[in-house]
Parts: C-alpha cells; sequence; structure tokens
C-alpha cells in the first residue's frame, strides 16, 4: 500500500515544521532568548545536557542563565537532520556544530563542539515541540587562549552579534520577534 498524496503531503509538513523547530532552538539558544525556548518544549519535556543538566527541560530552562553567563559567543549550527514519523510522534538525530567563548579568570577559550541532538517530537494540540532531547558529544576542539578577532579590520564597520536584545537581528527584522516561535 503506498502512502496518499494527502499522506505525503503531511509527512512533508510535519517535517518542515520539525525542522523550523530545531532552528528556532539555535536562535534561542544563542540569542538568549528563555521565552522562545520555553515555547518549543512541551510542559512534561525531558532534557539531558550530560554534566550540565538532566531533567524536566523547563527547569534546564530555568537554569540556563547561569549556564551561559561565561559563554561571551555561542553559535550553533544544524547539519544533518535524519527524521522518522510516526503518526504524532517523531524522531530525529540531528547534528549540530556548537561555537562557544568562554570568559575564565585568565584569558578567554574557545570550545567548539561536533555533536548530535538525540531528539524525540510530539504534536499535541497541533503543534510539534521537543518532548525529549538528549545532546551527544562527538568531538571537541579547544583553543585556550581564544583565537576570535572581533578587532580584525576584515570586520571592521560590520555589524557585530550579540546574545541578547541588542542583537542586531532585532533592529533589521519586523517580521522575527524576540520569544516568538
Amino acid at each position: 500500500m503506498t502512502p496518499t498524496t494527502e499522506q505525503q503531503l503531511q509527512a512533508l509538513l510535519d517535517k518542515h515544521a520539525i525542522h523550523e523547530l530545531i532552528h528556532a532552538y539555535c536562535n534561542a539558544a544563542d540569542r538568549r532568548d528563555l521565552d522562545k525556548m520555553r515555547a518549543l518544549y512541551h510542559a512534561d519535556a525531558l532534557d539531558d545536557h550530560g554534566g550540565f543538566f538532566q531533567g524536566l527541560a523547563l527547569e534546564f530552562i530555568d537554569q540556563l542563565p547561569q549556564i551561559q553567563a561565561p559563554m561571551e559567543i555561542l553559535h550553533h549550527n544544524v547539519t544533518t537532520v535524519n527524521l522518522k514519523l510516526d503518526g504524532h510522534y517523531a524522531e530525529g538525530e540531528v547534528y549540530v556544530l556548537a561555537f562557544h567563548k568562554v570568559k575564565t579568570e585568565a584569558e578567554p577559550f574557545d570550545l567548539l563542539i561536533g555533536g548530535r541532538y538525540l531528539d524525540k517530537y510530539e504534536k499535541r494540540a497541533g503543534v510539534w515541540k521537543f518532548s525529549h532531547r538528549a545532546v551527544v558529544a562527538d568531538w571537541v576542539n579547544v583553543h585556550n587562549p581564544s583565537i576570535v578577532d572581533l578587532h580584525s579590520p576584515m570586520v571592521e564597520g560590520s555589524k557585530l552579534g550579540r546574545a541578547d536584545v541588542d542583537d542586531p537581528s532585532y533592529g533589521f527584522f519586523s517580521l522575527f520577534k524576540r520569544g516568538e516561535r
């Protein structure tokens, strides 16, 4: 039995909604937009960020300000996304490159993690959200001290990204709003 065109179209729409969810997570993390982050998880969702946190996702989000405090730069980049759908339930293996510039008492250092998110998603009331997210680190690259140079002549006069409401994107866009999915 082959899927009907309507079933295929619904599968495409569901996968697209999940892709948007995955990308919204990266934006919320990098801009430290906790309201947006909360909107991406079901209230009973779990999060496993290894040594940083394991438990209810909304409790993890409550701890993000302290976890992210030493991080001068966060930059999450999604690459390969593998999704499997089963009605209102889906699973995803999402490859990610996550860059962190971390300040310390001495000098800041750079941390580049190549890893994967192991995700479970559920569509409730017509909306796809995370029901469980676990982080897997496949490799790590550390530069100590940091090699980031935002004072380089190559970026002189450029808009520089920020992890807060002063990020240039908030002044540039009218459709993307802080706190909204």
